[in-house]
């Protein structure tokens, strides 16, 4: 059984290069706004999320701190996608609890190593 990966961006060109990239190994569901990927996670729990923080509604910011207050998507992975790669803003998305910040136009193995890290946290390492 593939793991499930949900991909929230408004940007409906992300969410498509996103599925084409994951999909080969993993079920993708791409939702293109932050309070319909709320909805969806109530009767959904993903494997992990990757998220944008600039998106119309609610940005990427609120909907993690949302996310964590829910008990059954309080520990799923996360990984926040950002054309901005300033510090401070990395820093912010890490005190809100995402694992990992990935800034805009990304390198796909960076994307596809850092996917594999959050859903294989301890057995992930290619050589010990």
């Amino acid at each position: 059984m593939k793991k499930k990966i949900l991909v929230v961006d408004d940007e409906i060109s992300i969410c498509l290069l996103l599925e084409n990239f994951l999909s080969k190994n993993y079920e993708v569901v791409s939702i293109h706004d932050a309070l319909e990927a709320l909805k969806w996670l109530e009767d959904n729990i993903p494997d992990l999320i990757i998220s944008d923080i600039q998106m119309s509604n609610m940005d990427g910011f609120e909907f993690l701190t949302k996310l964590r207050q829910r008990g059954f998507t309080k520990h799923t992975p996360f990984i926040m996608l950002s054309g901005h790669s300033e510090s401070k803003e990395r820093i912010k998305c890490y005190r809100l609890g995402a694992q990992d910040y990935l800034t805009k136009p990304f390198n796909p193995e960076e994307l596809d190593e850092l996917v594999k890290k959050n859903l294989n946290p301890i057995h992930y390492a290619i050589e010990w």
